[in-house]
């Protein structure tokens, strides 16, 4: 695959309009392309990072990219991809999220050849005449057509007047900057083309659009903060190594392909050999250390595979496991509180249900009310990845 294939193929699921695009790129036209992202969490998992990816693609391909951080948008809440209307965040919980933000994305992108700005740098100055005069470019007809709002409609649930004015919001982020390219996942289109109408209504410019495909998490559902199925690029590595690992067999190409550098020809090459009988554990191991590797480094990586082997395939307890210093008797939802290994007394209840709870790899617990007797050097396990040690 070309360079100029990979630009506009990999990764790439709609290009609007495509031809116009192809022609200024190949006429060696330089543009200006961002891409924007709501701070409506602390971490950025691998589905932010595909569009992400793909600005930074047109970064090293010399153009000017733009990582814009919604500060504003985030007070509204996008709900392109809900089946309920987002809570709106605080501005005190947009700057909590976006202080991460910067080093994270330069985990994938160049901030010394791009430029980080913030949409509350201009929207917050917007006017109500000039909302007005936005909003008269769209029609409640093109707002209430969306699959999202049909649902909700169907389902009889509230759709908020504020949720028609997040498109009008990003649209408006276009003509500021007026830019040539705007990247987003794909529940981001329409919000994207209100920007293209958007900038040729105030401009007289015209502005094209590249959406990403969106990506499956561990449950097999869209990857996504809301459902807890994340793998975020900050994860430890030997989580990032776990999480990988329990993705669909049938996935496995897909993030090679949409989260890895790894060339066209040895994806094909994988899949190839998947569809051929090979063992998908296999590849999955071979991906999980390939995004291991990317976001922390070749030896972190080498270790995570180790710890899994070690793990899974050996049935052993991992070397470095969290240490714990405690003693006497302890009810076993209080232990695994104690020990970090559950989020809430009814989260250890249904683990322990699930018979996911075990002392010293042989003592498989079967009741919430059990008191253990704490002793030195017991291990308390977790499910398969999470371990306490008693010291």
């Amino acid at each position: 695959m070309s360079d100029f294939d990979q630009l506009l193929q990999r990764s790439v699921q709609d290009i609007i309009p495509k031809k116009g695009l192809e022609e200024k790129l190949k006429a060696g036209k330089k543009l200006k392309v961002y891409l924007g992202i709501d701070p409506t969490s602390t971490n950025i998992h691998l589905g932010n990072a595909v569009p992400l990816r793909k600005l930074r693609d047109f970064q090293n391909a010399g153009h000017e990219v733009i990582f814009l951080v919604g500060s504003f948008t985030a007070l509204i809440g996008d709900t392109s991809d809900k089946e309920a209307m987002r809570q709106p965040l605080t501005q005190a919980q947009i700057e909590s999220n976006f202080q991460t933000y910067k080093e994270q994305a330069s985990k994938i992108l160049d901030f010394s050849k791009a430029k980080i700005l913030y949409n509350g740098d201009w929207l917050s100055n917007l006017s109500f005449q000039n909302i007005v005069e936005l909003a008269q470019n769209f029609t409640v007809q093109q707002m209430i057509q969306r699959d999202m709002y049909q649902k909700r409609l169907q389902a009889d649930k509230p759709i908020g007047l504020h949720e028609f004015l997040y498109p009008l919001m990003q649209g408006y982020d276009s003509v500021h900057m007026e830019v040539d390219l705007e990247i987003g996942g794909n529940d981001q289109l329409f919000n994207m083309l209100a920007g293209r109408t958007l900038l040729q209504s105030y401009k007289g410019k015209e502005k094209h659009v590249l959406t990403t495909p969106l990506i499956e998490g561990t449950d097999g559902r869209k990857m996504s903060k809301s459902y807890g199925n994340v793998i975020n690029i900050t994860d430890a590595p030997k989580d990032m190594f776990g999480r990988v690992m329990s993705i669909a067999d049938e996935l496995i190409v897909k993030y090679f392909m949409f989260c890895t550098d790894l060339p066209m020809k040895e994806i094909d090459e994988i899949d190839q050999s998947l569809k051929s009988g090979a063992n998908p554990r296999d590849a999955k191991v071979r991906l999980a250390h390939e995004l291991v590797k990317m976001y922390h480094s070749i030896e972190a990586s080498d270790q995570a595979e180790k710890d899994f082997v070690t793990m899974f395939q050996k049935k052993g307890i991992p070397d470095d496991i969290p240490e714990f210093k405690l003693n006497g008797d302890r009810n076993i939802i209080d232990l695994l509180l104690l020990c970090e290994l559950v989020g809430s007394r009814s989260d250890g209840r249904r683990m322990i249900q699930q018979g996911c709870v075990w002392i010293n790899e042989d003592q498989k617990i079967t009741s919430h009310e059990e008191v253990i007797h704490v002793e030195e050097g017991m291990v308390v396990q977790v499910g398969k990845r999470k371990f306490g040690k008693i010291v």
